[in-house]
C-alpha cells in the first residue's frame, strides 16, 4: 500500500478534511448572510454571489469523488445532446437508487459548469440541516413537506420565482421522491397494480405531481429535460463512507435529452409521459443488468482543477492556525484544556458522521413504504 492510499484509510486525516468543509462551511454561511443584504437591492447580483459561495462548498465534496477516490464518470449520450450542457436551463431527472447520485450529477453539474446554480425539488428536512439547508436556503432551493395539498402552493410559487435566474441551471428532480428500497418497491408495484400501470423492476412509481408542476412553472425558461440512468460497473454500491476511504468507483451515466416542447402541458398527458420515461428507465437498467453496459457513445468529459484548487486554498487558510492551536494546547501541559479539546475533536467527529448520515440508505426517510398507498 502506497503512502496516499494509506493516509486516505487514516481517521485523522477524515476528521481534518471533515474540519475544513464544517469550518468553511460555516463561514461560506455566514458571508451567504451577509448578502441578503444585497436582495432588495440588485437581486440578481446577490444571486450570481450565491452561486459562487455555493460552489465554493460542494465542489469539496466533488474533489472527494473526483481527485480523492479518483472515481471514474462515463456518459452514455451524443454529440449533439452533449453540445447543450452548460449552455440551457433544464429540468434533470435521475433515479435515486444509491448514497452517492447526488454526488455524480454534482460531478457532471461541475465539468459544464453549473454546480453552483444547480437546484433540487429537496424534503423540508433538509432545510434545518447545518451546512447542507442554510446553504440551499440562500441559493433559493425549494423544499416542500411531501404532502402535495400542503406543498402545491409553496412549490408553485418557489419555481416560478427562479422563472428569471441569470446563471444556468439545472433543476434535478428525484420523481420517485424517495430511494428505492425493496419494502418501498413491493409498496409502490401494489399501487401501480392498482392504477393498471406496467410494473418496475429497478425504479419506484414515479409521482407525477412535482414534474408536471415543474414543467408547468419553468415553460419559457426550461429549455429541455435531460433524462439521467446511473448505475456502478461491477455491481457496486457505493457510500460516501466509502469515498473518503479512497474507494474508487466506475460509474455510467446514461442521458437523453428530450425538447421541452415535446413533452405535453397537460397535466394527465404529461404524468403519462412521465410513466413511459421510467418504463423506458427500467428497460434501460435491464440492459445494464444483462450486457453491463448503456447503449450511446461512451464519452468522459475531462475533470477540471478548480475543486481541487479550491479544497487546497481552504486547507491552507484553515489548517494552519489549527495546528499551531493543538501544538499550543499540548504544550501548555494543562489536564484541563487537553482534555477540552479532545472533546470537541469528539464532538466534531461525531457532526461529521452525521452529516455523512445524511446520505446513507438505510438512515433514509420512511417516505414511501405507506406513502405510495395514499392519493397523490
Amino acid at each position: 500500500m502506497g503512502l496516499l492510499a494509506y493516509l486516505k484509510t487514516q481517521f485523522a486525516v477524515h476528521l481534518l478534511i471533515g474540519f475544513v468543509f464544517v469550518v468553511s462551511g460555516l463561514v461560506i454561511n455566514f458571508i451567504q448572510l451577509c448578502t441578503l443584504a444585497l436582495w432588495p437591492i440588485n437581486k440578481q447580483l446577490y444571486r450570481r454571489l450565491n452561486c459562487r459561495l455555493a460552489y465554493s462548498l460542494w465542489s469539496q465534496l466533488v474533489m472527494l469523488l473526483e481527485w480523492w477516490s479518483c472515481t471514474e464518470c462515463t456518459l452514455f449520450t451524443d454529440q449533439a445532446t452533449m453540445n447543450h450542457f452548460g449552455k440551457e436551463h433544464v429540468v434533470v431527472i435521475l433515479n435515486h437508487n444509491f448514497e452517492i447520485d447526488f454526488l455524480c450529477g454534482w460531478t457532471m453539474c461541475e465539468r459544464f459548469g453549473v454546480l453552483g446554480s444547480s437546484k433540487v425539488l429537496a424534503k423540508k428536512e433538509l432545510l434545518y440541516v447545518p451546512l447542507i439547508g442554510w446553504t440551499w436556503y440562500f441559493l433559493e432551493i425549494v423544499f416542500c413537506k411531501r404532502k402535495w395539498e400542503e406543498d402545491r402552493d409553496t412549490v408553485i410559487e418557489g419555481l416560478k420565482c427562479l422563472a428569471d435566474y441569470p446563471e444556468y441551471m439545472w433543476f434535478l428532480l428525484y420523481c420517485e421522491g424517495t430511494r428505492f428500497t425493496e419494502t418501498k418497491h413491493r409498496v409502490s408495484m401494489e399501487v401501480a397494480a392498482s392504477k393498471g400501470l406496467p410494473p418496475l423492476k429497478y425504479h419506484l412509481l414515479p409521482r407525477t405531481k412535482g414534474f408536471t408542476t415543474a414543467v408547468q412553472c419553468l415553460q419559457g425558461t426550461v429549455a429541455a429535460v435531460y433524462d439521467v440512468t446511473l448505475n456502478f460497473r461491477g455491481n457496486k454500491n457505493p457510500s460516501l463512507l466509502g469515498i473518503l476511504y479512497g474507494k474508487k468507483y466506475e460509474a455510467d451515466m446514461c442521458v437523453r435529452r428530450f425538447p421541452l416542447e415535446e413533452i405535453p402541458q397537460d397535466e394527465r398527458e404529461a404524468a403519462q409521459w412521465l410513466h413511459k420515461l421510467y418504463q423506458e428507465k427500467d428497460a434501460l437498467q435491464e440492459m445494464y443488468e444483462q450486457k453491463g453496459i448503456f447503449p450511446g457513445q461512451q464519452i468522459k468529459p475531462a475533470r477540471r482543477p478548480w475543486t481541487l484548487l479550491n479544497f487546497l486554498c481552504w486547507a491552507t487558510l484553515l489548517l494552519s492556525p489549527l495546528f499551531t492551536f493543538v501544538l499550543g494546547v499540548f504544550a501548555s501541559g494543562s489536564p484541563l484544556l487537553i482534555l477540552t479539546f479532545l472533546g470537541f475533536v469528539g464532538a466534531a467527529s461525531f457532526g461529521v458522521r452525521r452529516l455523512i448520515g445524511v446520505t446513507e440508505i438505510e438512515k433514509g426517510s420512511s417516505y414511501g413504504n405507506q406513502e405510495f398507498k395514499k392519493k397523490e
